[in-house]
């Protein structure tokens, strides 16, 4: 297999949406002062309710927004227990990932009666413009271009609106934010929900564009690389945007090389997004400054 540069582009820019997506919801939300550990089980929330809702319904379009609506709700979650129940945020993540993964496993067999696999989901829009120019540089699902949008409007949402600049207040600075009359628990709730709505898009993408069905744990850690990315990016949306690529040019290289190197164990591929993660995270953390109000209640 020619492991070419028309081959990994196309292949990285599906690795990376689902990435971004998660990644630009835990934006929003630590940008708000919420750390959300539970990323990743919004993404597979996401992608369940995706599935079923296209399956139930025959479109694509309705599975996406099923897929949201699903973040959405397990956002709810998590804002719940965090914000109105004042429990540690990252017990409370970890109960949403804990939910997820084994909620969608039961709901799996009680509504479709298999285990491992739903039926069959209709597959969102595909992008075909310039198709035979570009190699299948713009053959991809319409999510593609709609994650690269949102990191634009999110960039535009928290540095050029007041209600951005109510968000990054409330993460970097919650008494003054208070003492200046922004109500910031209503502000972190907003910001928990939209990071639940947009990490089930990551998930949506994953069972409606890159697949056309629901396969238990297909999230496979990527809630957990977007958290990285998002250290990584220095909670800055065109940040988060280049590390997103990085980490899904990672995915889809050791995708191509897995194909192309036959003689290397396949779980050494597999691997590499997740060292490639450890290494970033050891080598940047320590380099990069939260919200100063990050995990912190009022």
């Amino acid at each position: 297999m020619e492991l070419g540069f028309w081959v990994v582009l196309p292949l990285m820019l599906a690795k990376t949406t689902p990435l971004l997506f998660a990644a630009l919801g835990g934006l929003i939300s630590e940008r708000a002062g919420v750390i959300n550990i539970g990323l990743e089980g919004m993404m597979l929330a996401g992608a369940f309710s995706a599935a079923v809702g296209g399956i139930a319904s025959g479109s694509a379009w309705i599975g996406l927004m099923s897929g949201a609506t699903g973040g959405f709700l397990l956002g709810g979650v998590h804002a719940f227990g965090c914000i109105r129940l004042r429990a540690d945020q990252i017990v409370s993540g970890t109960v949403v990932n804990l939910l997820a993964l084994g909620g969608t496993s039961f709901l799996l067999y009680r509504i479709f009666g298999v285990q491992g696999s739903s039926p069959s989901a209709p597959k969102l829009p595909i992008l075909d413009v310039l198709y035979p120019i570009a190699s299948g540089f713009l053959r991809q699902p319409i999510t593609v271009p709609l994650a690269f949008s949102l990191a634009c409007i999110i960039w535009i949402l928290l540095y050029r609106t007041p209600l951005g600049l109510h968000i990054r207040a409330t993460g970097e600075a919650p008494e003054t934010a208070r003492a200046a009359g922004i109500r910031t628990n209503r502000i972190r709730v907003m910001a928990v929900l939209a990071s639940g709505a947009l990490a089930g898009l990551g998930g949506a993408h994953l069972a409606l564009g890159d697949l056309s069905q629901f396969v238990e744990r297909m999230t496979a850690g990527r809630g957990f690389i977007a958290l990285a990315a998002l250290i990584f990016g220095k909670w800055h949306p065109f940040g988060v945007v280049s590390a997103c690529l990085f980490f899904g040019f990672a995915e889809a290289f050791a995708d191509g090389l897995q194909g192309w190197i036959t003689k290397i164990p396949s779980q050494l591929f597999l691997a590499l997004p997740f060292v490639l993660t450890m290494v970033v995270l050891a080598g940047f953390v320590g380099r990069t400054r939260p919200p100063e109000g990050l995990g912190k209640l009022n």
